[in-house]
């Protein structure tokens, strides 16, 4: 049934929308769904799956911070914090809540994104990573392999970058 409706390339813009994986993020899709449960809250309705979406959102996260904490190792590698592959976006990003709750257990993390550069960030981004992970700077490096050497536990947070061949 899956493969039927990602195959409509007319009202379906993408198959990656119907495809299952990890918590949704980013600096839109969270906003405007808050954005729309207030307004059906506005007029008095009742749509009892939009208003869990967010939950069921952050029950994803709860889970793989679950799931890594269950391993009992405590030096994990992030590979890709951004919300999604080929930004430097981290607003939002389900990656950055997960390094969040692994850090608050006392994990001993490290970030690689080959598209994020502190130096780089700016505006609302730079302050959404820096008022949730205040000491990020000492978290990201630029080296892969030092953070692969470092883990005991890798987390791969977005696909599609090359340098994951190497594993």
């Amino acid at each position: 049934m899956s493969d039927i409706f990602k195959s409509d390339t007319h009202l379906n813009i993408s198959p990656v929308y119907l495809s299952p994986g990890f918590a949704f993020g980013g600096s839109c899709l969270p906003k405007d769904l808050r954005a729309l449960i207030y307004r059906v809250k506005e007029l008095d309705l009742k749509l009892p799956l939009l208003e869990s979406i967010l939950s069921s959102n952050n029950e994803h996260i709860e889970r793989a911070a679950e799931a890594i904490l269950c391993l009992g190792k405590r030096r994990v590698g992030v590979l890709g914090l951004s919300f999604k592959p080929g930004t430097d976006d981290l607003r939002e990003s389900p990656m950055v809540e997960l390094v969040k709750k692994l850090i608050a257990e006392g994990c001993d993390v490290r970030i690689w994104d080959e598209n994020v550069s502190l130096g780089q960030l700016i505006g609302s981004n730079r302050q959404f990573i820096e008022s949730t992970i205040p000491h990020i700077g000492t978290l990201l490096q630029t080296d892969l392999d030092a953070v692969v050497e470092h883990a005991e536990v890798l987390v791969v947070g977005t696909t599609a970058v090359s340098q994951y061949a190497i594993l």
